[in-house]
C-alpha cells in the first residue's frame, strides 16, 4: 500500500480480530429445548493492510464501532489478533521470545481516551510513571526519582507534584500523566486512541501541541486514532479511513480532503464544519452503522452508499492505487 521502497516502521498484513460470544447456561438450555441457539461472532477488525513509515503521524479515522480501538490495541499487543501478521521493523512481532519480545512490547506503548480510567487511582505519579522503567531495569533505583523528573517536565509537569494522586489532576494534567507513562519506557511508536476527545476544547490545543513538539524532539512515530476530521487534519502526515472493520482509503492528509475517492469518505468530509461553507446544507451520512455480528456481504458500505449498484452488494472490493500514494476500495474505480 505504501509507494516508498525502504521498510515500514510497522507493517500489518491482513490482520483480523473476532470476538466470539459462547451461549452461556440459559441459552444452552433453550437451544436443548429445540431454539436456534448459535455462537455470535463479532467481526471487529476484518483483514486490514496498512504500512507506517518511521518518524509519520497516521490518522485513523471512522464512526463509533468501526472497529479502530480495537486495531489499535492489537498493535500495541493489548489484544492478539485473530489472522495475519504484525511486523515491526520487518520482523514478525508474534514470533519473538525472551528479550526481543519484551523490547519489541515497550517499543510500542498506547495512549488512552479516558486519562482517569486509565491510571491506577490508589498510585502516586511517580509510581505510575517510574514503574514500568523499574520494573524492567531501564534505570536503576537510585536514578528513578530524577528520571521520573525528567519524563515529568518533558510533557509540562511540575516534578513538585509527583506525589500526588491521579484524582488530585485536571483532565488535560491526567492526559499529560498518561503520555509520561507511555514516554517512560523511551517507545518509538505511540498508539493515540481518541487522545483528546475527553478533554475541553482549549486543552485539545495543548496536549496536540505537545504531540507534535514530542515528535519533533524524540522523534515519535503515530497512530493518531479519532473520529475528529479537524483534529486528523491538523496532525496526521496521511490518513486512514476505517468503515465496519476494514481499511476503505488511505492517502496523505492533504490528498485526502482534496480529493476523498471513497464514497464514505466523502461522506465524512461533507459533515466537516468550514467556515467557507455556512451557507452549505448540512447531510448526514445516510443511515447507521451496520452491527459487526452480521455485516453486509460485499462492500460494508454499500446499505448506505448513494452509489452502489448490484456488484457492490456481492463483491468485496480490493484496494486500488488511484493516484501516487492514494489507495481506495470502491469499485468505481475500476477501470471495466
Amino acid at each position: 500500500m505504501t509507494s516508498q521502497s525502504a521498510m515500514p516502521l510497522l507493517e500489518l498484513r491482513d490482520v483480523s480480530k473476532r470476538f466470539v460470544k459462547r451461549p452461556d447456561v440459559v441459552e444452552r438450555q433453550a437451544g436443548l429445548m429445540g431454539a436456534n441457539v448459535r455462537e455470535e461472532v463479532v467481526r471487529a477488525v476484518d483483514g486490514v493492510n496498512l504500512a507506517v513509515r518511521d518518524g509519520e503521524v497516521v490518522g485513523l479515522v471512522g464512526e463509533s464501532g468501526c472497529g479502530k480501538s480495537t486495531l489499535g490495541r492489537i498493535i500495541a499487543g493489548i489484544l492478539p489478533q485473530s489472522g495475519g501478521k504484525r511486523l515491526f521493523r520487518g520482523a514478525d512481532v508474534d514470533a519473538l521470545r525472551g528479550a526481543a519480545a519484551r523490547d519489541a512490547a515497550l517499543t510500542i506503548q498506547m495512549i488512552f481516551q479516558d486519562p482517569y480510567a486509565s491510571l491506577n487511582p490508589r498510585m502516586r505519579v511517580a509510581e505510575i510513571i517510574g514503574e514500568a522503567p523499574r520494573f524492567h531495569g531501564l534505570v536503576r533505583s537510585s536514578e528513578l526519582s530524577d528520571y521520573v523528573d525528567q519524563v515529568m517536565l518533558r510533557v509540562g509537569l511540575d516534578p513538585a507534584l509527583k506525589a500526588r494522586y491521579p484524582h488530585q489532576f485536571s483532565g488535560g494534567q491526567r492526559q499529560r500523566v498518561g503520555i509520561a507513562r507511555a514516554l517512560a519506557v523511551r517507545p518509538d511508536f505511540l498508539v493515540c486512541d481518541e487522545a483528546v476527545a475527553a478533554l475541553d476544547v482549549s486543552i485539545q490545543a495543548q496536549v496536540l501541541n505537545l504531540f507534535i513538539q514530542l515528535r519533533e524532539e524524540l522523534g515519535l512515530t503515530y497512530l493518531f486514532i479519532s473520529h475528529d476530521l479537524g483534529v486528523v487534519e491538523h496532525v496526521s502526515d496521511r490518513v486512514a479511513i476505517m468503515y465496519l472493520g476494514r481499511i476503505v482509503e488511505t492517502a496523505p492528509t492533504e490528498e485526502l480532503f482534496a480529493h476523498p475517492n471513497h464514497p464514505y469518505t466523502q461522506a465524512l468530509l461533507r459533515e466537516v464544519p468550514r467556515l467557507d461553507a455556512r451557507k452549505r446544507q448540512f447531510a448526514p451520512v445516510k443511515g447507521e452503522i451496520p452491527t459487526p455480528l452480521d455485516p453486509p456481504p460485499g462492500c460494508h458500505f454499500h446499505p448506505r452508499c448513494p452509489f452502489a449498484m448490484e456488484r457492490c452488494r456481492i463483491e468485496v472490493p480490493a484496494l486500488l492505487e488511484v493516484s501516487p500514494g492514494h489507495w481506495s476500495a470502491c469499485h468505481l474505480n475500476d477501470s471495466s
